[in-house]
């Protein structure tokens, strides 16, 4: 007989995984012990070579649901002459990965109990166990243990800790396991914030939180990572008077619906789909929805898609369970304009005070505030949007030796990657593991920008995490770059946004060596001191070159341009028409997207650019999109981002049309080429002035922009001969357009590569500049790696 030694490494803590262990070894009949140390499970047992690899292979079969083993090692040790098997207490002792569950849905099981009647958890709203709960929200240090999460000040009752130190039960180590008798309860509070004394018990804060939806009335309900706002989404003046509150003049709210069958209602629902709004994370899906006049046009104005998640707590469900209950809720972010979502108690309610009837609240801490995760499918694989609860802190982990061509024993140094300005995530990684925040949100308030410094801090100690280096966007006033500059005694790593975008998608496909790049966004600060936006690059993680963009135009104000699109319109008119100012005014005379405009502000406009006063020159193709939807007269104003281009994608159809034509000109060998966008100008506002209607122009419009990426592929194939492209950025979030691209790509053997992991807008370049700034790092130096291209 000899002894063996396990390391299970993974999301192996807070899922099960010891008791998995235990009940497995009494199964085998091996004896030894199994406990947690920092991220990892060990098990030591006795036994021969065939029993020990038997059981080895079970556990890889059989590991729980919501485990997810990264490596099993084993080696041989001492016989120890266990006489049985036992858990042992965590450790903590080594520096190695650390892998911290997401935030889960709560179980059939638990769902089972809390409406059985004959159970002591019946109608619990805080029930869960080690295949549910919230796990990332409240956990603030390793190993997870209780006394190291916000149910620290929660002390079992003799029934839960019977389960809690009972292997057999599945609440065995449930860090927030509790009952009605030991632990967090409900409250609830009126508009002011004063909590009403005179309900108690948890189903009286149900009942009355359900009857003032059911009349009409908007609720702040507190979930796992923060404040939702609630309200009837079948009851048309509570829609529009949520919206109102809100300040949130167009932008789709998203629903829960009470089950799926309820959803299918509404929307049309592959079996992919299906999959994702039944998984454990639980997100929001983007859905499209079925054509009719079914719910308030409130909800999604203009939108052919409808953002929908199903009940994800115990609070959900319980709710949804009350008689009269509405089948559908808007459950929207409760925070104010470009803020974080609120998540502390004092803050929700002065901050929503104004906006939201009443407060369902309780007394459990959430430790990280975190949004919902909005994803959505794209070729029946997830194509995420928004990276959040029930997908955080799960690593991006790869293989990086392989991607960055290198010998096994280079060390890979730490590097803290400070994302974007929108949709910011930061990243930090511990070797292979690359950890993406949950979702900060725009960095254009103070707000916002402590949550990001702080969530950065809280990644660092939680993953026990020193940056060797910080890797910062070009953009000079960016807060992430600031922050970035402003820290000391550490190598600091610029990189250019777009870049970073490829990169991201490269790393997600675990793809090495050299891709075709079409990075297609917003904006983004340009090598060249320009806005790009409209990229294609060659290269990989060593450097990425530019070889080709769309022509440059001026944004007329600068940032103005972006919210009024109508002034990206005029600029376009201005380039396509060669700044003959009297040819301007007579389109623009007989063009929808002016009515509304005063002769003196478009001359006003038109003079900024002749001047080239406050008129930056940009690249970018989601200004592209933003003139277009202009002219058309889809969209001249946006309330949020992306919203011309959004609306003008209502429109489109995926059906064969005639692309309208451009040229491709070879400039220079740093620019590469330019697509000359002038005569796509004259012949889009051909169409309008003809009469030719908005579905046919979209249509024709996007087809023209995936042919637009087909001809710049074959363009830089035909010169060096890569067949890989990698989109990203965040036009690609068009689903119409990445479709009618990849298939045209494809229809010319080129192999594309989109996003799934993370997401194609900026909440994805932090993974991005991260494996570039270590590609750097370890080039430094060295004569042995790839060349930079640039």
């Amino acid at each position: 007989m000899i002894g063996y030694r396990i390391i299970i490494t993974g999301i192996v803590q807070g899922v099960g995984f010891r008791p998995f262990i235990f009940n497995l070894a009494e199964r085998f009949g091996v004896k030894g012990w199994v406990g947690n140390s920092d991220s990892n499970v060990i098990v030591e047992i006795d036994g021969d070579f065939q029993r020990a690899a038997d059981f080895i292979d079970e556990i890889r079969k059989s590991a729980p649901v919501l485990s997810l083993i990264e490596s099993i090692e084993y080696n041989e040790i001492e016989y120890q002459g266990f006489r049985n098997f036992e858990i042992r207490h965590s450790q903590k002792n080594s520096k190695g990965p650390v892998f911290i569950s997401p935030d889960v849905a709560t179980c059939d099981d638990c769902l089972n109990e809390m409406k059985d009647k004959s159970d002591r958890r019946y109608k619990y709203p805080f029930i869960n166990c080690t295949n549910c709960g919230p796990r990332f929200t409240i956990i603030k240090n390793i190993p997870y243990d209780r006394d190291k999460t916000t149910m620290e000040y929660f002390e079992m009752c003799d029934a839960c800790k019977k389960e809690y130190t009972n292997p057999s039960d599945r609440r065995y180590h449930a860090q927030p396991v509790s009952c009605h008798q030991c632990g967090p309860s409900l409250s609830v509070a009126d508009e002011t914030g004063k909590v009403l004394q005179e309900i108690k018990t948890s189903s009286q804060c149900i009942g009355y939180t359900a009857d003032m939806i059911k009349r009409g009335y908007i609720v702040a309900i507190k979930g796992i990572g923060g404040y939702h706002l609630a309200c009837d989404g079948l009851n048309k003046e509570a829609v529009e008077r949520l919206r109102c509150r809100k300040h949130r003049d167009d932008k789709p709210f998203a629903v829960m619906a009470k089950d799926l069958k309820t959803a299918e209602k509404y929307c049309a629902i592959s079996t992919a789909e299906t999959k994702i709004l039944n998984s454990p994370a639980s997100p929001i899906v983007l859905l499209e929805r079925i054509d009719g006049d079914i719910l308030p046009d409130a909800i999604a104005h203009l939108n052919r898609y409808l953002g929908v998640m199903l009940p994800y707590t115990p609070v959900h469900h319980l709710l949804f369970e009350e008689e009269g209950f509405p089948e559908l809720l808007v459950m929207t972010s409760g925070n104010l304009s470009s803020e974080p979502i609120f998540y502390r108690d004092e803050e929700a309610m002065e901050g929503l005070q104004g906006i939201a009837d009443a407060y369902l609240t309780n007394n459990r801490e959430i430790y990280i505030r975190t949004d919902d995760s909005v994803t959505r499918v794209f070729k029946d694989k997830e194509y995420i949007i928004r990276r959040a609860r029930g997908y955080v802190p799960k690593p991006v982990s790869m293989n990086v030796h392989q991607l960055l061509e290198l010998e096994e024993d280079v060390e890979i140094p730490s590097v803290l990657a400070c994302g974007g300005e929108l949709k910011n995530v930061f990243c930090l990684n511990k070797g292979k593991n690359f950890y993406l925040s949950h979702h900060i949100g725009d960095l254009e308030n103070e707000s916002t920008n402590i949550a990001f410094r702080n969530g950065i801090e809280h990644f660092k100690r939680l993953f026990e995490i020193s940056p060797k280096c910080i890797a910062y966007d070009l953009h000079p006033n960016y807060y992430s770059s600031q922050y970035a500059l402003s820290q000391p005694d550490i190598d600091k790593i610029a990189l250019q946004h777009h870049k970073a975008h490829i990169a991201s998608c490269m790393a997600e496909n675990r793809l090495k060596g050299d891709v075709i790049g079409v990075s297609f966004d917003g904006t983004g600060y340009g090598e060249d001191g320009k806005i790009w936006g409209g990229e294609f690059f060659t290269g990989g993680y060593y450097g990425l070159r530019r070889a080709g963009h769309l022509d440059y135009v001026m944004m007329p104000g600068g940032d103005s341009a972006v919210k009024h699109p109508w002034r990206m319109a005029l600029s376009y008119l201005y380039a396509s028409e060669q700044g003959v100012l009297d040819n301007i005014m007579e389109i623009v005379a007989k063009l929808p997207a002016f009515k509304d405009r005063s002769r003196e502000e478009i001359i006003f406009t038109l003079r900024m650019l002749e001047k080239k006063i406050n008129s930056p020159f940009t690249s970018s193709m989601g200004r592209f999109f933003d003139g277009a939807s202009a002219l058309l007269g889809v969209k001249t104003d946006i309330s949020y981002e992306g919203q011309a281009a959004i609306e003008l994608e209502y429109y489109a159809d995926l059906c064969c049309t005639e692309p309208y034509n451009f040229d491709i000109e070879n400039v220079n060998s740093e620019e590469g080429f330019k697509v000359n966008i002038s005569d796509i100008i004259k012949q889009l506002v051909n169409d309008i002035l003809t009469g030719n209607g908005f579905e046919y122009i979209s249509t024709r419009f996007h087809a023209t922009i995936a042919d637009m990426v087909l001809e710049g592929c074959v363009n830089i194939r035909s010169r060096n001969g890569l067949n890989n492209v990698v989109l990203s950025g965040g036009v690609f979030q068009n689903v119409t357009l990445l479709q009618l691209t990849a298939d045209l790509l494809e229809q010319q053997g080129f192999k594309v590569f989109t996003h799934s992991e993370v997401p194609a807008n900026d909440g994805g370049i932090a993974l991005g500049q991260s494996i570039m700034a270590i590609a750097q790092m370890l080039k430094r130096g060295q004569q042995d790696f790839p060349a930079l291209e640039d």
